[in-house]
């Protein structure tokens, strides 16, 4: 998307979000209130909206949460353990609410996703049906400084089968003065190391830089070599177009916290690609939401795991974490991915636009570390500071009532996220930056 489209002035802002076909949208959303003090009188102002580019770490609570939640516990009061069983929405059934819209999220087929558990848990859960090391193909291929969480559980799974993570994890470093990962040295890695390789697991956007991995390329070369296929999408999901069925990847998982504004530690999705939906030969933690839906409750021995994502279930939902993903995802299937991406895309490059500019009044004071190209990143850029006066930019951001993201040793994360940020956000936190520089 060319820059040069913009204009710098905060009028032209202001037309871009009257021009915004989702700017109602942020209406749906509770933000974060800021109160400053006047500079003349130190009396405190009126509380005002929060400049709010937090959602790549939490998302904005929807207004229709508390709805959510009330109606689950009337259900309760109502029913008692009947409402397993009665209602509109009986917990029996409560994992299947969430296929239709979770799917379209992903790109899948209904019976491909399911929500269940929470992030890491379920990307162990994938590995113990995915990663299958032999005596000769026993490596795992991920990017260097993926999201902590992601290191421990490849470095436990490889431990748990004998091998060392030294040996057995292959990290694709960014080339000497870059920090983005280049495709073509990913897909390079996967050929050099191809009959070794057991599992490719990538990040889908990568958290610190909010590079866009190509996951199509990836998948294709991982499947050239025999390698299974695998993704966190935990900085992706509600956040970039994925076509998860399409592309052929095997597994996914992500968390619903993030971009897809579900509350603290909610709920977590698996995919499984419908190839594998009836290969009970590939082994599986088992537990007895799993289990054919028909004779779960006839306690029998002897795992039969129902068809499709909704077989790797160890427990019933947990409803209370659920509702507000339920609330959440209604909001999605109403906005529509492909009209979110394109407002994101759009938002990310005007932003860095401003930067540009700011960067050209003040003598190059950051580097944007986030891919140019818009395609090729989330809704987020990660600004690399002066480690002089990082944190005091910082600072002076957060006193002024942005909401972001600090990252050590010098990394501001800064997510306009299209569903509740406007251009008008934009605008006035390069604005607030451009004050601290004047200084």
């Amino acid at each position: 998307m060319s820059q040069s489209v913009f204009e710098s002035s905060f009028n032209y802002a202001q037309q871009l979000d009257q021009q915004d076909e989702l700017k109602s949208f942020r209406d749906q959303f509770y933000l974060p209130q800021h109160i400053s003090k006047n500079a003349l009188t130190d009396q405190p102002s009126e509380p005002q909206d929060c400049i709010y580019f937090c959602g790549n770490s939490l998302g904005l609570q929807p207004k229709t949460v508390q709805q959510h939640l009330e109606r689950e516990l009337k259900h309760w009061q109502t029913h008692g353990v009947e409402g397993h069983f009665k209602g509109d929405m009986p917990w029996m059934y409560y994992h299947k609410f969430f296929s239709e819209t979770s799917a379209q999220v992903v790109g899948a087929q209904p019976s491909e996703v399911v929500i269940m558990n929470t992030l890491t848990v379920n990307l162990h859960l994938m590995m113990v049906s995915f990663y299958q090391p032999t005596s000769t193909r026993y490596k795992i291929i991920m990017e260097a400084h993926a999201f902590p969480s992601d290191q421990y559980a490849v470095e436990s799974q490889v431990k748990l089968h004998g091998y060392s993570p030294d040996d057995a994890i292959i990290e694709v470093q960014p080339r000497e003065g870059e920090h983005t990962l280049r495709t073509e040295d990913i897909i390079q890695t996967i050929k050099n190391n191809g009959n070794e390789v057991a599992l490719v697991l990538f990040s889908g956007v990568q958290y610190y830089t909010g590079q866009y991995f190509d996951l199509e390329a990836i998948t294709t070369a991982g499947h050239d070599v025999g390698a299974m296929v695998g993704f966190d999408l935990a900085h992706a999901a509600g956040n970039v177009d994925v076509q998860l069925h399409d592309w052929n990847v095997d597994f996914a998982v992500w968390c619903s916290y993030k971009y897809l504004n579900s509350g603290p530690g909610g709920p977590s999705g698996a995919f499984v690609h419908d190839r594998h939906a009836n290969n009970n030969a590939l082994p599986r933690f088992a537990g007895w939401w799993g289990h054919n839906e028909a004779e779960r409750f006839q306690m029998k021995k002897g795992f039969i795991p129902m068809h499709g994502a909704a077989g790797w279930q160890l427990s019933n939902a947990p409803v209370f974490s659920m509702a507000p993903h339920k609330a959440s995802l209604d909001i999605f299937a109403n906005a529509g991915m492909s009209r979110l991406r394109a407002k994101s895309q759009r938002l990310t490059a005007y932003l860095s636009f401003l930067l540009d500019r700011c960067n050209e009044q003040f003598g190059q004071p950051f580097d944007i570390i986030t891919p140019k190209t818009a395609q090729d990143r989330g809704a987020q850029l990660s600004i690399l500071t002066n480690p002089e006066n990082g944190k005091a930019i910082f600072d002076h951001l957060t006193a002024h009532g942005v909401i972001a993201d600090w990252r050590e040793p010098n990394v501001i994360r800064v997510a306009p996220v299209p569903l509740y940020n406007s251009f008008e956000d934009v605008w006035r936190f390069v604005n607030l930056l451009s004050i601290f520089l004047t200084q």
